[in-house]
């Protein structure tokens, strides 16, 4: 080791220890960060790109540092007082303090960067998916304190801190809040709300049967518990381009459903006439792709591992009298293993498919399911992502046989640091 490299390495392991120092806020990163230097990169929270802030270091890393802002300096014009009063104190915002435009556009750069730097992909954005900054949360996780108090994990801890209501959600879920967080909580460790044309509740843990037919009396039309029974109304609708889409409290659906009815116009409009297509949606939950996709269809095949979303997939093609359309009740990322060959043969063996759809969890698609997607040689794929680093491994690595047509960000949880993107695919 030089004995510069020793002086530097003595100097940021005194980081953890040391007085603040101010630095430059530059680009933001994914994780709510923007990135800064000093001796080594500085990954900040709490910063506006552009700003010049004073930071302490929280954590070092090997390569960087991890800072929380402690004094601005020079301020954004795009810095603001954070309208909730518990933000920085609950977890489950991370940029409230930045404007909603300036909110947008770092997405939209983090994503472009993440393209460029992992998938080697130069492209221009399409207009963003972006709607109201609050009130949009038609679904959301509570949880409960040993205490029974109801509420959001303070951030990096298992501490609850109380609400009485949020901003993200949707009316009718605060006003149900409003009379849970009085009632005897204790022993439960999460509600889970989602709103629709009802309002349903998931409870995990114990919930006493009197407290459980209390919650009936607050605004809930059914309370659904883990092992998979239910009292009340045990499922919720909402409209979905001239369709009903019903969903379990056990299944999942986008919370910010104004902005997923934006993404399926536009993914029919940009896909056009598919009378003569299939379409295989992996990742189909009760049918998010499923169900719109159908009227226009030759045939629809919706795969998805989770039982209670096949069983609402079901439910919502009897109740929209669809007949193109199948779920079936299988792990995506198993479809081509052995054990499963004669039902797989039907799906992937001698399939034509013109259309994929991929919705794939925060991972996105293994090296090896990704090599099965593409032998498939759909003419077109859409692709779905809640995380703009393995969506642009995947993309760099389709892009061998397919071009990109279009990429859109989407916001579809503002204040947070989340991205969700849509990718649109064509056979070269």
């Amino acid at each position: 080791m030089t004995h510069q490299s020793e002086m530097l390495e003595r100097e940021g392991s005194q980081r953890d220890e040391a007085a603040p120092c101010i630095v430059k806020a530059e680009s933001p990163v994914y994780g709510g960060y923007v990135i800064a230097r000093d001796e080594k990169i500085v990954f900040v929270r709490g910063a506006v790109p552009g700003e010049l802030v004073e930071v302490s270091f929280d954590e070092k890393k090997r390569d960087y540092f991890l800072a929380t802002v402690k004094n601005i300096i020079e301020p954004s014009p795009f810095r603001r007082t954070p309208p909730c009063r518990i933000f920085g104190i609950c977890g489950g915002c991370h940029l409230q303090f930045i404007s909603y435009e300036r909110q947008v556009s770092m997405k939209e750069e983090i994503l472009l960067d993440a393209l460029r730097r992992i998938g080697d992909i130069n492209i221009t954005l399409s207009p963003s998916l972006a709607g109201g900054e609050f009130r949009y949360r038609r679904r959301a996780q509570f949880k409960v304190s040993a205490e029974g108090a109801l509420g959001f994990y303070k951030e990096g801890t298992r501490d609850v801190v109380p609400v009485e209501e949020c901003p993200l959600m949707v009316d009718e879920i605060n006003d149900v809040i409003k009379r849970i967080r009085v009632m005897d909580l204790r022993g439960v460790k999460e509600l889970h709300l989602a709103s629709g044309d009802t309002v349903t509740v998931l409870v995990k843990g114990d919930l006493g049967d009197d407290v459980a037919q209390g919650m009936l009396e607050t605004g809930v039309a059914g309370v659904a518990f883990e092992n998979g029974e239910s009292i009340g109304k045990d499922y919720i609708s909402l409209p979905m381009d001239g369709l009903k889409y019903s969903v379990t409290p056990w299944s999942f659906f986008q919370s910010n459903w104004a902005l997923n009815r934006a993404m399926i116009d536009i993914v029919k409009e940009r896909l056009g006439h598919l009378e003569d297509k299939r379409v295989l949606d992996l990742y189909a939950g009760a049918g998010n792709f499923s169900l719109p996709l159908s009227p226009g269809a030759k045939e629809v095949t919706a795969v998805e591992e989770n039982g209670y979303a096949v069983e609402d997939g079901r439910r919502n093609i009897v109740m929209n009298g669809i007949k193109n359309c199948t779920f079936v009740h299988l792990p995506v990322e198993s479809c081509f293993e052995g054990g499963k060959k004669q039902r797989t043969a039907k799906l992937f063996g001698d399939a034509d498919y013109d259309l994929i759809v991929l919705d794939p969890p925060r991972p996105g698609l293994s090296s090896d399911f990704l090599r099965r997607i593409l032998e498939i040689s759909a003419e077109r794929i859409v692709y779905v992502s809640c995380n703009p680093a393995t969506l642009a491994r995947d993309l760099r690595k389709m892009k061998e046989k397919y071009d990109l047509e279009a990429v859109y960000m989407g916001d579809f949880f503002p204040n947070t640091y989340h991205i969700e993107s849509l990718v649109f695919l064509s056979r070269r």
